[in-house]
């Protein structure tokens, strides 16, 4: 009976894109909270890649995985039905340079932005969490030289695209949406900005960010360009994900970044942790003194992990799953 009752009590909250990088993150993390029934949109709930989220503490009671395609109006309407609030988080990465970017990244990002929005907005749900993206705060020519990147700075459309730089016109896209959005219809919804997100892995698929420190283990390239890297730990990101939600004075969009490194500090750290890997060699200086400001994050009581502890968390997980082999 105190199970059923606890189960009553609970709220209930949408996941898009559960068995993603981030998403995986913040699903455990909704589970251990112990007063969240979590609902995961993926695309095939039989699916094997998500195993690692059935096997989550809690998941047998309180997880239900649910067939939804951001591009479907009607399989988002009956995934948000109910719930109280929803975590958008699924969003297409490209993987290389895209032939056709209106359909491949453009299109889903910002269609299926509206589609979750409307949903939910239809459903009387209480508050939406959107993730961006920095790529949606930083490719800004116009902002003062210098001056780190605050909540202020939005990305240029048509600076983006003419550069191609597609991922970041659709995550600026998507995010302009979801605020014109919100505007039209009262719906509140608050957005978080990740910087380039590192941290252990919950499942063996290595997602974009990931691959690029695992490059390094592998020594490639033997050349790096030792570039500024702005950085956040995947487990500070679902708890910022969960601060937005469940904070009431939280509004707007936040900036989500805990580390700027440069490359060759960040494989020194990594070279004293394990020492035994190739590493890259040689570091070619770039000009970069690109910086984000998380200040309106932590004001709402965001605190984050030491760079140590992602970095080893991040290469224990891909010691499990045999990736670094």
């Amino acid at each position: 009976m105190e199970a059923a009752a606890a189960a009553a009590a609970a709220k209930s909250v949408c996941v898009t894109g559960a068995n993603g990088f981030i998403a995986s993150q913040l699903v455990k993390l909704l589970l251990s909270r112990g007063h969240y029934v979590v609902r995961g949109t993926v695309r095939d709930p039989g699916a094997s890649k998500n195993a690692h989220l059935e096997a989550l503490e809690s998941a047998g009671e309180r997880l239900q995985l649910v067939k939804a395609d951001l591009l479907d109006y009607d399989s988002i309407a009956s995934a948000v039905t109910s719930c109280e609030g929803v975590f958008h988080v699924a969003s297409p990465v490209p993987s290389g340079r895209s032939s056709n970017p209106e359909e491949e990244v453009m299109g889903p990002a910002v269609i299926g932005t509206t589609n979750v929005l409307k949903a939910c907005n239809e459903a009387k749900v209480r508050r939406v969490v959107v993730v961006s993206s920095i790529a949606a705060v930083s490719n800004n020519p116009k902002w003062p030289k210098g001056k780190a990147f605050d909540e202020d700075s939005w990305s240029d459309e048509e600076y983006c695209r003419k550069n191609q730089d597609w991922y970041y016109v659709s995550k600026t896209l998507a995010e302009r949406e979801a605020f014109s959005y919100a505007a039209k219809t009262g719906l509140d919804v608050v957005t978080i900005c990740p910087s380039l997100v590192i941290g252990p892995l919950t499942q063996s698929t290595v997602n974009a960010s990931s691959k690029i420190l695992i490059n390094y283990f592998k020594g490639e390239p033997e050349t790096v360009e030792n570039r500024l890297r702005n950085l956040v730990d995947v487990r500070d990101v679902a708890d910022a994900l969960l601060l937005a939600y469940e904070k009431s004075e939280a509004s707007g969009r936040y900036i989500c970044s805990s580390h700027t490194i440069k490359v060759s500090d960040m494989i020194n750290i990594l070279k004293t942790l394990y020492p035994t890997y190739p590493y890259p060699k040689n570091f070619v200086e770039v000009e970069d003194k690109t910086a984000y400001s998380s200040e309106k994050l932590q004001k709402l009581g965001w605190t984050f992990r030491p760079i140590e502890e992602t970095l080893r968390g991040s290469v224990e997980s891909y010691k499990a799953f045999g990736i670094l082999n």
